[in-house]
């Protein structure tokens, strides 16, 4: 089997609200790089990566070139047997893990289709039928956070991220957190994210006064350094979310204490294959395990779900359905939540079938 040709589109995402974050970031209308890799044997696998901006070094638009500078490696290469086409393509494209991210899921696609395996039979098992899912708040007044909190929880959920930083005053993030605890009420995780937009004396004071409670911490700051003065100043657990992407960064962490939880986010690591070598470090060091991607819609979901299915249940903290945060969907039959929980598609590979009336003409084709 050999790859006869890539295709990229560009498809602008909208969120049902917008989502405020700390240090002026905001997620609202986001473009995600869809990529079709088509095969000679009439095989097609999909691949999706979606960089929110401001967040890391990446940006939808960064795709097509990375893929025209692969083309020579993939055109004509086997997709079965993933590990070693991206070994090749690495060798010839140092860095650009974000990129490569759409066309490792997409390759994996294609590897489960030939073997009519499910993802999640090739990434180590299926070890749970469902996960539970998290909801995150957008970053507004105390009051309203509340009721978002309130709202979900009727819907089955039991974990909450609400977004903190985005006034500037860190008393209004106290508040937003204080609030959003009690109207859960005792038991679901509760956890306040800066998304690094905090210094560590703000951060400080908020985790001291919300100490009394049952919450935890998520990526304060911009340095893992910075987090650990946190961590060690309220005592309070702490999940790293942008600070981990390598394994030389899950290595410092652990050694920090500042990795209590941890997100592995498909397109920060490069992929299924490199956030699988992710996740199965995280096993070893004993963290729990937030498996999901930076943003989204049904294509990119569907990979982390599979990798979250094979994962141990203890250790999956929750997993994500970003594409129910946005429209439009860019794949009908693709799984939804249900009671605050969502299962992997079922069918070979990622086991969605994608609408490809809704993405239109291709923005570039090669061959």
């Amino acid at each position: 089997m050999k790859i006869t040709r890539l295709s990229l589109w560009h498809v602008a995402l909208t969120s049902h609200t917008a989502y405020y974050m700390a240090d002026g970031k905001t997620c609202d209308t986001v473009e995600t790089a869809v990529i079709a890799v088509e095969t000679d044997d009439g095989l097609t696998g999909w691949g999706e990566v979606c960089p929110i901006p401001h967040y890391l070094p990446a940006y939808a638009r960064g795709v097509g070139p990375a893929l025209q500078e692969l083309a020579p490696v993939l055109i004509g290469g086997d997709p079965v047997g993933v590990g070693a086409l991206m070994a090749k393509a690495d060798a010839y494209l140092q860095g650009h893990v974000y990129a490569k991210s759409a066309l490792d899921i997409a390759l994996w696609d294609i590897t489960g289709q030939v073997a009519g395996l499910p993802l999640h039979a090739l990434l180590g098992g299926q070890r749970q039928a469902d996960m539970p899912l998290y909801h995150s708040i957008t970053c507004v007044e105390p009051d309203e956070m509340a009721r978002i909190a309130r709202e979900a929880q009727g819907q089955g959920i039991t974990q909450f991220q609400a977004k903190l930083g985005a006034s500037g005053d860190w008393q209004t993030d106290v508040e937003r957190l204080t609030k959003v605890r009690e109207a859960v009420g005792p038991g679901p995780l509760v956890y306040g994210d800066w998304n690094c937009g905090a210094a560590s004396l703000e951060a400080t004071r908020v985790g001291r006064a919300v100490a009394h409670l049952d919450v935890m911490l998520e990526q304060p700051c911009a340095t893992l350094e910075d987090c650990a003065r946190v961590r060690a100043a309220t005592g309070l657990p702490m999940k790293l979310d942008e600070l981990a992407h390598d394994t030389a960064s899950l290595l410092r962490a652990h050694e920090l204490g500042v990795m209590d939880a941890v997100a592995l986010k498909l397109s920060k690591f490069g992929g299924l294959s490199a956030t699988r070598r992710a996740r199965d470090l995280c096993l070893h060091l004993g963290a729990r395990m937030c498996i999901e991607d930076t943003w989204g819609s049904d294509i990119t979901t569907a990979a982390l779900l599979h990798l979250g299915a094979a994962t141990e249940p203890g250790r999956v903290l929750n997993v994500c359905d970003l594409s129910g945060y946005v429209a439009p969907r860019l794949a009908p039959d693709a799984p939804a939540r249900q009671n605050g929980r969502i299962a992997p598609p079922k069918g070979p590979g990622l086991g969605i079938t994608v609408d490809t009336a809704c993405l239109g003409t291709p923005d570039l084709i090669l061959d």
